[in-house]
């Protein structure tokens, strides 16, 4: 079972993530992020890329998450399949494995530009999962 979702809004597209923690709702989050592109699980995790992010609150780190991954997605040529992320007050540290696109393979749907403040939301939910989710430019 996926623990990540896309939503409509408009010509763009809304990523989610699930989690017991925040770390893991951020790691869907990503994981819904690949799935914009292209099937998560055609993505090899060969190459670890590390990625460390501050914001002043857990929302705005999020987006500064998602926009790294975009950026090192665009700049390497790479997707990303597998994540580990931690979370220490306004730092995140993480690491994103993968490769580098394979169009024959991925079949890349469309690209991703940003992560953006519309539908911005970082929250325990009821059950006391996480959810964490954005709207994404395509």
């Amino acid at each position: 079972m996926n623990n990540w979702a896309h939503f409509r809004h408009g010509a763009d597209i809304g990523v989610r993530g699930f989690g017991a923690t925040r770390e893991e709702a951020f790691v869907q989050a990503a994981l819904a992020l690949t799935a914009v592109i292209t099937d998560p699980a055609l993505v090899a995790s060969m190459v670890p890329v590390v990625i460390a992010c501050d914001a002043p609150d857990d929302e705005l780190l999020l987006v500064d998450w998602l926009n790294a991954l975009i950026f090192e997605m665009s700049t390497r040529r790479m997707l990303f399949g597998r994540f580990e992320v931690a979370i220490s007050g306004s730092v995140l540290e993480a690491t994103a494995w993968g490769e580098t696109i394979d169009v024959e393979r991925h079949h890349p749907a469309v690209e991703v530009k940003g992560a953006t403040y519309t539908e911005l939301d970082l929250s325990r939910r009821p059950d006391g999962r996480w959810r964490a989710q954005c709207v994404v430019d395509v």
